[in-house]
This record gives C-alpha cells, structure tokens and sequence, in this order.
C-alpha cells in the first residue's frame, strides 16, 4: 500500500483491476477543508489518461511489477522474438504491445520487459541507441554543428532529425525517450 501523500512521477498504482502510473500530481491544501491529490494517471495497459482526486494520506496498492532483461532476438512475421536471458526462454510480442518504441529495435538489442501478474505490460528500451545512417541527403561543404538539421532514417526505419554534416553510413547515438541526436559515435 502506498500514501496518496508519497506519489511521485512515475508511481505505479493499481486501481479497478489494472495498473496506473502518476503522471502528474499536485498537493493541494485548501484554506477552508481537508487536503487532497489531484493526479493525472496514464493506464499502463490501454494508454488511457484520466484525472483523478485523492483524500491526503488515502492508501492505495502500490503496483508490483517485475523487470526482466530480455534480448530482442529475431522478427518473426507480425511478431517480435525475445529471449529471457536467465531461463532462454522466448516471448512474442505484437506491434501493440511494444508501441512506437519498435522502431529502435534491433536484433540482439538487451531492453527491459515489464511485467505484472505474468502479463506483459510494456518494453522498456535503454535511453539511448547507436544506429547507422542509411538514408539521408547529402552534406554540402560549408555545413556547421550549428548551422541546422535535415531527417535521416536510420537501419532500423526510423527517422530522426541529424546536423547537415551527417552523411549515409555514418553510426549515430539517438535519445529513445524523444527521438532526438545525441552525436556520432
């Protein structure tokens, strides 16, 4: 159980059968009343966000989840190959239950695997992954760090905004969280 008064960005919470994780939250103390929490809570399964108010001190489950490092093996049809990297055992997972972070999976790539009760909840990719330059236009001499940027899409699909000076076949760090560079590499 977990004190509406202890949520923090990122709490996990189950509530009406599924699990919950805070969003946002603010302490509010009125002058006249008792206070209370006002959160905004992401369901981790559906996506769905929703606003819900709690007494100050109200006690809720605090959600279990399991973290197991898994190594993304092989793609197999409409579903990804992962392998337990303790018991070498597989899972496969479906475009919807890995989202948008697919498009930065590659084989023998290590993520995290949440789960809770035994059910898959999501994917957890590290912060940040080196990628080749497949696609992109040409760098002009003349072109500067600072001068602006051009998309380039990268051996996995996906397309990230790089400096001028980047060229195809270069390797390239990329933020995960917000699909942004970070330099060469």
């Amino acid at each position: 159980m977990i004190s509406s008064n202890d949520f923090r960005t990122g709490v996990s919470i189950e509530l009406d059968g599924s699990v919950w994780r805070v969003v946002e939250f603010l302490h509010v103390k009125p002058g006249k009343g008792s206070a209370f929490v006002r959160t905004k809570l992401k369901n981790v399964q559906t996506g769905n966000v929703v606003e819900r108010t709690f007494r100050a001190g109200e006690t809720v489950p605090q959600a279990t989840l399991e973290k197991v490092i898994m190594q993304h093996t092989y793609r197999e049809a409409d579903a990804y190959v992962f392998m337990d990297m303790e018991t070498f055992e597989e899972v496969r997972m479906t475009d919807d239950q890995i989202g948008d972070r697919s498009k930065y999976l590659k084989e023998e790539m290590e993520v995290n695997v949440v789960r809770w009760q035994g059910q898959i909840l999501e994917v957890e990719l590290p912060n940040s992954v080196v990628l080749e330059v497949t696609e992109t236009d040409p760098g002009i001499k003349g072109d500067t760090a600072t001068g602006g940027t051009k998309p380039a899409i990268v051996e996995t699909g996906a397309q990230v905004m790089v400096p001028l000076f980047i060229s195809v076949g270069e390797r390239i760090k990329i933020d995960t969280r917000n699909d942004s560079y970070l330099g060469r590499e």
